[in-house]
């Protein structure tokens, strides 16, 4: 039986008692303040990544690539290292913004370089601490590993191209995650220009989620991509830049589904490259 991609409280609980040095956790929230929420409370035994620096390769135009695009399969073999990682660690990964901050980008990408066992938590530190899971400020000393071996991407990926070419076939599905208001072009936040990609649907990655915050039932998950992905031969899914995305990624996998193509330049990318946009009303 293969690894529940999301993991409950209850079963990290177990997990920690269980799993010995081989249990890795990881905090992987993504905001101004996460390092300094990191350092003054994380769950028990959690390491941090730094989003910006350790799981994208941040260049100075956006346009090329993204506001987060993918590190080089070098400098992510290193950042594994350095987070004291093997091929036989249990990661456990959570955020606080119900794995939309980071946890799931990470948990994509140890997933697309093979790592066998890697894991979401859900509803993040929010539902941790709620639940009794204890945390603390100590520092975690990480563990001197050797070198990560790490041969390709595994998962598909779509360039800015490839999408261009194919977002408004009826064969092809591109699916923006980005809340509605930016979708429709009613606000932008973060990038340059408001909008959408011609022929793209929204499906929130919120959606994903219950009024608690928590994943849906993979039943449900799987109803809810399966109704969506009818008559189509490609999935494409984009949000911002690249991370938010793999929140929904994340959900396809929990309901036992193939995992669709990541467009890791996203909107970020696509915007800033004189691409067709649509808005709306």
């Amino acid at each position: 039986m293969s690894l529940q991609p999301i993991i409950q409280v209850s079963e990290l609980v177990v997990l920690q008692q269980t799993a010995g040095d081989n249990l890795v956790i990881v905090d992987a929230s993504n905001h101004k303040d996460a390092k300094a929420n990191y350092d003054a409370q994380h769950l028990e035994g959690a390491i941090f990544v730094d989003s910006n620096k350790q799981l994208a390769n941040i260049g100075a135009d956006a346009a090329q690539g993204g506001r987060h695009p993918l590190p080089t399969l070098a400098q992510f073999a290193q950042v594994l290292q350095d987070l004291g990682l093997t091929p036989d660690s249990h990661v456990v990964i959570y955020d606080d913004k119900n794995g939309a901050n980071s946890a799931a980008r990470f948990w994509w990408m140890l997933q697309a370089v093979g790592h066998p066992k890697v894991q979401v938590l859900n509803g993040g530190i929010q539902e941790a601490v709620k639940q009794g899971f204890p945390t603390n400020d100590k520092l975690v000393e990480i563990k001197a590993v050797g070198a990560y071996p790490i041969n390709a991407w595994l998962l598909p990926t779509a360039t800015i191209d490839e999408v261009e070419a194919n977002s408004e076939k009826p064969t092809y599905l591109v699916i923006d995650v980005r809340e509605p208001s930016r979708y429709k072009g009613h606000t932008e936040p973060i990038d340059q220009v408001a909008g959408h990609i011609p022929g793209s649907v929204n499906i929130p990655f919120m959606s994903n989620l219950d009024a608690n915050g928590l994943f849906l039932s993979p039943n449900e998950l799987k109803d809810k991509y399966t109704k969506a992905f009818t008559g189509k031969e490609e999935v494409i899914v984009h949000c911002g830049s690249g991370i938010t995305a793999c929140h929904s990624l994340l959900a396809i996998a929990s309901a036992g589904m193939e995992i669709p193509k990541l467009y890791v330049g996203s909107w970020s990318e696509w915007s800033r490259n004189d691409k067709p946009i649509v808005t709306e009303e």
